[in-house]
């Protein structure tokens, strides 16, 4: 784990050197901000405190900005040379990706973790459903991670960034927005699994206020495939040079 923990550290490290994490911060509050209170439901006039529009917002910010993180974190360590030298040293491939997983959850978390005023200003304003806010972040994080997991496995298999960030929204947008929408034209057996594959399904499940154990093996399977995944693509190339 201390491995893990020095790669995970390595990697948020070289995120604030590059300025890539303030961009992205910055980005996310930004969008998440002028949506949440300016162009969306105007919180400061309805009966009731809810964070539910920033969640439906943050929902698509992330799903844009994750791929834009996870693209250089091996595309761009084959290109330069250094994934060579990492495998070198008394870490195994399974700890690279867990930790370059971490890095990125964890600025993700940080992210989300500067909204935390919204949570307080609209506390204030009304009776806010805590237990929905506290399971709308954690949905949140989840989406996030499963993301990280296909950003990492599409930074893996990719010549370069711009072709880790596409290969990873291409994946993504199935999971977002196509398994949905195909689910809502197909009934029976069919439908149903198109409906579970759908990320949308169980985010909403989720911020709803239930934790529902589907939602949690759906989201960890998604996390840990596209890890697993980029094990073996790390392994497979590792063995071969």
């Amino acid at each position: 784990m201390n491995k893990i923990w020095i790669i995970a550290k390595r990697e948020l490290d070289t995120f604030f050197n590059s300025l890539m994490a303030y961009i992205t911060i910055v980005l996310f509050l930004g969008f998440s901000g002028l949506f949440t209170w300016l162009y969306g439901s105007d919180i400061f006039m309805v009966g009731e405190a809810s964070l539910e529009t920033f969640f439906q917002i943050a929902y698509w910010t992330l799903f844009i900005f994750i791929p834009a993180l996870t693209m250089r974190l091996i595309a761009e360590e084959k290109r330069s040379g250094t994934l060579e030298l990492l495998l070198t040293k008394p870490v195994n491939d399974w700890q690279v990706v867990v930790g370059k997983f971490l890095s990125t959850l964890l600025l993700i978390f940080i992210a989300l973790l500067l909204t935390l005023p919204y949570y307080i200003t609209v506390a204030n304003i009304g009776n806010v459903d805590h237990g929905a806010v506290i399971t709308g972040y954690l949905g949140l994080l989840l989406m996030s991670a499963a993301y990280i997991g296909i950003g990492i496995f599409a930074s893996s298999i990719a010549s370069n960034q711009i072709v880790g960030f596409l290969v990873a929204l291409f994946i993504g947008i199935f999971f977002h927005i196509v398994f949905g929408f195909l689910a809502s034209n197909f009934t029976g057996g069919f439908g149903e699994v198109l409906h579970y594959l759908s990320m949308q399904t169980h985010f909403e499940s989720i911020t709803r206020g239930v934790i529902d154990t589907k939602d949690l093996i759906y989201f960890l399977s998604i996390i840990f495939l596209g890890l697993v995944a980029t094990e073996g693509v790390l392994s497979k190339r590792h063995h071969t040079d």
